[in-house]
């Protein structure tokens, strides 16, 4: 399942393809629902998905699709940004009763709404970045910025799409509304000067820790992780000591676990010179293409690509069937029926 009504469509339709490929067709019967820009269900043929980097957006038809209709036993998601990854499109799945991969309601929700997801790391003293709340335009003549440079983002968009660094005052109100374009709540963000690490998690199991090191661009954004193949160096794995690599894997599997998520997530960190680290946040649905840190980070940990989809779908599967046994309701006398 893949598209969808934000502003990372394509990057959507760029892990689908990377998805697709991998999937061993001789294991899975492969059905593709993508979703278009309008919000429009349609049923895709894998000839179409074919067209990678090239395609713009799903294209409209008379060719739709009912999922109440559809008897899939596992729905892998990946529909990146608002509607797919913050908890909308899983609350559906919930409703249909049906496995899916990735986190749930509560851990897609909070996974991508960085201002909630902040409060619950710093409540339970993990380091993130200091930042400011902005809710509207109105707010502008309130902010008081103590140092730059700052990042701006908006609150729930994912893959850098609204970000801007900002060095100057001049600047910072004409970032802010950018980001307000994307989401109705946007954080002015402390700029923390470190290596950036990223660590893939998978099961609540950490993966080795990667670093980007971006080339030609101010910092890590939406065109040097999808459109610039040379826009950034991942380098996997990062080259740590190895009592940081155990102290960074531990962070991660703490975040995952304290933001409630299930199946799958990466975790972004600063590592200062100092040696502490500060995470930056959590993404979980995270980019699947054939250059996404993901299933990279994964693959060097001994996990390839189509090894680690058949892991995601076993964790899916599992989960359904443990909520299957869940007690849903009782008779007058107070007995417990499934």
């Amino acid at each position: 399942m893949f598209g969808g009504r934000s502003g990372e469509h394509e990057v959507s339709i760029r892990s689908a393809k990377s998805i697709y490929d991998a999937l061993d067709k001789n294991k899975y019967q492969v059905f593709l629902a993508g979703i278009d820009k309008t919000g429009g269900w349609h049923v895709v043929e894998p000839k179409w998905l074919q067209g990678g980097a090239e395609m713009k957006s799903l294209p409209s038809g008379e060719n739709h699709l009912r999922i109440e209709e559809q008897k899939a036993d596992v729905i892998f998601p990946i529909v990146h940004g608002t509607y797919g990854e913050d908890g909308c499109l899983q609350g559906l799945l919930e409703i249909l009763d049906v496995a899916y991969v990735g986190a749930g309601v509560l851990g897609s929700a909070v996974g991508m709404d960085k201002d909630i997801q902040k409060r619950l790391l710093m409540q339970a003293g993990v380091k993130t970045a200091e930042y400011l709340v902005i809710n509207s335009a109105d707010d502008l003549n309130k902010i008081k910025v103590k140092k730059y440079p700052v990042f701006v983002k908006p609150a729930s968009m994912g893959s850098s799409v609204g970000v801007s660094k900002v060095s100057s005052l001049q600047t910072l109100n004409a970032s802010i509304k950018k980001a307000l374009k994307y989401d109705r709540k946007a954080l002015v963000e402390e700029f923390i000067e470190g290596r950036e690490i990223e660590v893939a998690v998978l099961d609540g199991k950490a993966s080795i820790p990667g670093e980007v090191i971006p080339k030609g661009h101010e910092f890590y954004d939406y065109e040097a992780k999808y459109i610039d193949e040379n826009g950034a160096e991942l380098r996997i794995p990062a080259k740590l000591k190895k009592a940081l690599v155990s102290k960074i894997q531990q962070i991660a599997e703490k975040v995952f676990n304290i933001l409630e998520c299930e199946g799958m997530a990466r975790v972004d960190m600063f590592l200062k010179k100092s040696g502490e680290v500060i995470v930056n946040e959590i993404n979980t649905l995270p980019g699947f293409t054939n250059i996404s840190m993901y299933p990279r980070l994964w693959e060097a940990s001994g996990l390839s690509y189509s090894k680690l989809l058949d892991r995601l779908i076993e964790i899916a599967i599992k989960r359904q069937r443990e909520k299957m046994k869940l007690v849903r309701s009782y008779n007058q006398d107070g007995e417990a029926r499934i």
